[in-house]
């Protein structure tokens, strides 16, 4: 192994080509480039998931596998077939998927007329408030989607319950349980998902755009 010469080691870091040095205006031209190209990323991303859902939900438009899936769990439970109820359960699951496209299209919109509004010329203080409103609407986002979720996991309950009600049956408690315990924990692992999902893919992209924040906002300081 080479011995370690220090006087060696201290020509070669002084023969190193001196860094360019930038002003606060070309720092803050570069941010501004970096900060569109992340809420670009974001875009481009939100579209290619309204593309995916839209096609999972034009398949699944013609499938009867959430009616299935209801009718095995009432009789499982000791109820019995409720044709009625099971098509209002199918127009209530087909409403919560176009509200949930709905939602995606317009945070869609919403990301694309955030990145047409960062502007190269534009003040700091703007660029500052943008990037701000920018990363609330991505936790909207985040926090629609886990309430959506939820929302299918109440409406499936009740018309879980509206049916036996109305039939007047009485599953066993290891029944109830088991039913109770399987839509918690179903519930659960999904709003899991969902987070480690957007921790992974939204939430790499937002920790780069602090950082732009952070930098733009000691800038704004060195200026007042």
């Amino acid at each position: 192994m080479p011995e370690f010469d220090l006087d060696s080691f201290k020509k070669t870091w002084q023969e190193q080509p001196v860094q360019p040095k930038y002003d606060n205006r070309e720092i803050l031209q570069m941010l501004n480039r970096k900060s569109r190209n992340y809420v670009k990323y974001i875009f481009w991303i939100s579209v290619v998931e309204f593309l995916f859902f839209s096609v999972l939900g034009l398949f699944y438009f013609f499938q009867e596998e959430e009616s299935d899936s209801f009718r095995k769990m009432l009789e499982r439970l000791g109820a019995q077939e409720a044709p009625e109820v099971e098509n209002n359960f199918g127009h209530a699951y087909l409403a919560i998927k176009i509200i949930s496209l709905l939602i995606t299209a317009y945070f869609v919109l919403k990301f694309y007329s955030n990145y047409r509004k960062i502007k190269i010329e534009e003040n700091l203080k703007g660029l500052i408030t943008r990037i701000i409103k920018f990363k609330t609407t991505v936790n909207a986002f985040i926090l629609i989607s886990i309430v959506l979720l939820i929302s299918f996991t109440f409406v499936l309950a009740a018309f879980i319950f509206y049916t036996l009600n109305s039939q007047n049956v009485q599953p066993s408690n290891a029944d109830l349980t088991i039913t109770v315990v399987g839509l918690t924990v179903s519930t659960l692992l999904g709003i899991s998902l969902i987070w480690l999902y957007y921790r992974l893919v939204y939430g790499t992209i937002i920790k780069k755009l602090d950082k732009n924040l952070h930098q733009l906002k000691e800038i704004d300081s060195q200026e007042n």
